[in-house]
């Protein structure tokens, strides 16, 4: 049984450095904050890209583009600048289930966050507390920071997952990867250091538990909080200072491997 670890432990690092470089760049939605240099241009780029991160990833990539382009490719300044006339020009963007009211939403809340903080890390780390073993009190205060202005739009509430709700917030952690880790690989950005790549929690689809059940990594049947929870759990066997590194690995295999 050893061995059978030690031999799974090695091919899953083998995959993860094999999709963790510069190349896995340009077909994923990290691409999209790649396109800036700004701290919090990369922070926003990224936060819409892994928003809209369901479904086809060249479509994903195409409308989180299409985002960065009505802002000017300057989103920061735009969102600290927005004004009614400034967000005329959004009043037709939609991807898939988000629209221009969710849009508007964020907007506001993205200003409202930025005219106190320099970065976005601030609204995942104020209810961390010291000792916490993963991000999960990180996402329960984001949700709760995040829907805390006045008139929320009811249907905006679907596109922030939080583990209170027991969902797998696939999408919020692979945004925190995309922030926290920092392996000089040239993929993720490392720009967060209050948060650290110890605490990161997998990230867990349809298609990272397929495969991770294939592995024996999981046991549970749904693919829920619970799950990505167990999954890095298991993942923190084999490197516990950087599990969520192997996400490049079940995600390749997963989904451009299709195995």
């Amino acid at each position: 049984m050893a061995t059978d670890v030690k031999s799974l432990a090695a091919f899953l690092d083998r995959k993860a450095d094999e999709y963790n470089r510069p190349s896995f760049i340009k077909d994923d939605p990290i691409s999209i904050p790649h396109l800036f240099s700004k701290k919090q241009d990369i922070e926003i780029a990224g936060f819409f890209a892994a928003v809209f991160a369901w479904g086809n990833r060249t479509t994903i990539i195409k409308k989180s583009r299409e985002l960065m382009e009505l802002m000017d490719m300057a989103p920061y300044q735009f969102i600290r600048q927005s004004s009614p006339p400034s967000l005329k020009r959004l009043a037709s963007f939609k991807h898939r289930t988000f629209n221009t009211t969710d849009l508007l939403y964020f907007i506001e809340f993205l200003q409202y966050h930025y005219s106190e903080h320099n970065s976005l890390e601030a609204a995942f780390v104020k209810s961390m507390q010291h000792g916490d073993e993963t991000v999960e009190n990180g996402l329960i205060g984001f949700y709760d920071h995040f829907f805390s202005l006045e008139d929320v739009p009811a249907r905006t509430r679907k596109h922030i997952a939080t583990p209170a709700r027991k969902s797998s917030c696939k999408r919020l952690n692979m945004y925190l990867r995309w922030m926290v880790r920092n392996d000089e690989q040239g993929v993720d950005f490392g720009l967060w250091k209050k948060i650290s790549p110890a605490q990161l929690v997998c990230p867990i689809d349809l298609h990272v538990a397929r495969v991770a059940r294939k592995f024996n990594l999981l046991q549970r049947n749904q693919t829920d909080w619970q799950a990505a929870l167990e999954l890095t759990t298991y993942l923190r066997t084999l490197d516990p200072l950087d599990p969520a590194r192997y996400d490049f690995a079940l995600f390749g295999l997963g989904v451009v491997e299709k195995f």
